[in-house]
C-alpha cells in the first residue's frame, strides 16, 4: 500500500516534487516509519516504485491465453491504471520531473521490460525478430506518448484510441 500510494505521488509531482511530506501524507505513514521501511528515504522508494511498475505490467502480459487475449487483458489494465488517460504516465513524469539522472537505470529497465513483454507477444502472434522488436518499442513509444499527449490536451480519446489501435500496430 505504501509503495502505491507514494507512486501516485511521483506520478503526480515527479521525483523532485515528491516531498517526504507529501509521501507521508499520501501514505499515512510518519517519517520515520518511512525510513523504516525505505532506508534510503525517497531514493529509495522511487525504485521500489519503478520495480514495480516495470513488473506489474509486464507479468500481465506474460499471463495465460494468446497474445491478443494477453494484450487485451494488458490494456485493460494499463486503462484502468491511468484512470482511462487521466492520470500521469509515471515513467514518463519521473524522466521529466527530476528523476533521469538519479534513476536512468530504472527507467531504462522499466521501458526494456515493457518493450521485451510487447516484442514476446509479437512473436507470439508470428511477427519475426527484427520487425517484432521494433514493432514493441513503437508500441511504447505510442503508449507512452499518448499518455503525454492526453494530459497536454485534456482529451483521454487519445490515449483510448491508442490502445484500441495498439493490437493491430502489434500483430498486424
Amino acid at each position: 500500500d505504501v509503495i502505491v500510494a507514494g507512486e501516485d505521488v511521483f506520478r503526480d509531482h515527479g521525483y523532485d516534487g515528491a516531498t517526504l511530506s507529501r509521501l507521508s501524507e499520501a501514505t499515512g505513514r510518519g517519517r520515520a516509519s518511512l525510513y523504516h521501511h525505505f532506508p534510503g528515504g525517497k531514493e529509495d522508494m522511487a525504485r521500489a516504485v519503478f520495480v514495480r511498475a516495470g513488473e506489474r505490467l509486464a507479468v500481465s502480459l506474460e499471463g495465460e491465453g494468446g497474445p491478443e487475449e494477453r494484450l487485451d487483458a494488458f490494456l485493460g489494465e494499463i486503462e484502468a491504471l491511468y484512470d482511462r488517460g487521466r492520470r500521469n504516465p509515471l515513467l514518463g513524469a519521473m524522466v521529466l520531473g527530476g528523476g533521469w539522472p538519479r534513476f536512468a537505470e530504472e527507467l531504462a529497465d522499466a521501458f526494456r521490460q515493457w518493450t521485451d513483454a510487447f516484442a514476446t507477444l509479437a512473436r507470439a502472434a508470428g511477427v519475426e525478430g527484427r520487425e517484432a522488436r521494433r514493432r514493441a518499442e513503437d508500441a511504447v513509444a505510442r503508449l507512452q506518448g499518448s499518455l503525454v499527449v492526453t494530459r497536454g490536451l485534456r482529451k483521454p480519446a487519445v490515449f483510448r484510441r491508442t490502445l484500441a489501435e495498439l493490437p493491430d500496430q502489434l500483430f498486424a
